[in-house]
């Protein structure tokens, strides 16, 4: 089982002043410093010239501190980049990721700039080829070169790209292309998370199985965290099925009887997953009381 970290939601913050500034003080798992769509070209220098004395400065708590980057394919990523690596954030997301060597690339580029080892990747589906090439994309996870540890669906971006029309059911193309981008993710043991739009609610994404989800404000953060929290019964079973698997005479065994079924190993692994999830939110929330 990796690291696990929680990513109940992901609040994007402009790379402005005063929304830097703000940041400090916003209740997220992770805070997204955005260089890319928040910012007009105009603001692009400006606001890549900000973000590097705020991030040394530090000062936010407990939450992931993630930037996300201009795309390579602008006159504005390769900049971006070396911006980064200089100051180190825990990760960089990155834009339009259609396939493994995108990541390799940034990857390179990362290590070429002098980003330290921590600093990891999250990379974002928001194109049909990049849902398309999501397997091979997330297989990625096992180069250490691509830093990979997150995957991000951008529903806004995938609607516009497959041409969608505005009143579009969400039961259509959409949902498919949600779907492949999840089964990538838990195939290599990746947290997803959903950045909704205007497409569907962070009700819906954690129905869906999604891990979390990108917000736009501190309101929305909020009922990310609770929407995406471990459910109370589903913890209280999980700790009963691993308590069942560590007694004496259950030890070395496939399965247990619990509750009058037979539960298998596999099982107590995905219980332990939910345990250890609940403890790190629980740290975290213990961490940003004391920040």
């Amino acid at each position: 089982m990796t690291d696990i970290r929680p990513r109940r939601s992901a609040l994007l913050v402009p790379a402005a002043a005063t929304a830097l500034a703000a940041a400090r003080s916003e209740p997220a798992d992770a805070l997204i410093l955005d260089l890319a769509d928040s910012l007009p070209p105009a603001d692009k220098e400006a606001g890549r010239a900000r973000l590097a004395p705020c991030l040394r400065e530090g000062g936010f708590a407990a939450a992931e501190v993630v930037v996300r980057v201009n795309g390579l394919d602008t006159p504005w990523g390769e900049a971006d980049l070396a911006a980064v690596a200089e100051v180190g954030p825990d990760a960089v997301l990155v834009p339009r990721v259609e396939e493994p060597e995108d990541l390799a690339g940034i990857g390179s580029r990362l290590r070429r700039f002098g980003a330290p080892e921590r600093t990891r990747i999250w990379a974002c589906l928001d194109t049909p080829l990049g849902i398309l090439s999501a397997e091979a994309v997330a297989s990625a996870v096992r180069d250490v070169d691509a830093r990979l540890a997150c995957l991000v669906v951008d529903a806004g971006a995938l609607a516009r790209e497959g041409r969608l029309p505005p009143g579009a059911p969400e039961a259509g193309p959409l949902l498919v292309w949600l779907a492949t981008a999840l089964a990538a993710a838990r195939a290599h043991d990746l947290d997803i998370l959903l950045d909704p739009a205007d497409r569907l609610d962070i009700g819906r994404a954690r129905g869906l199985g999604f891990d979390g989800a990108v917000v736009t404000a501190p309101a929305g953060a909020r009922r990310a965290e609770a929407a995406f929290a471990p459910d109370p019964e589903a913890l209280a079973a999980a700790r009963a099925l691993l308590s069942a698997f560590e007694a004496p005479e259950s030890r070395g065994q496939a399965g247990v009887a619990h509750f009058g079924r037979t539960a298998l190993r596999r099982e107590a692994d995905e219980a332990r997953r939910l345990v250890a999830l609940a403890e790190a939110v629980a740290a975290r929330a213990g961490a940003a009381r004391g920040a």
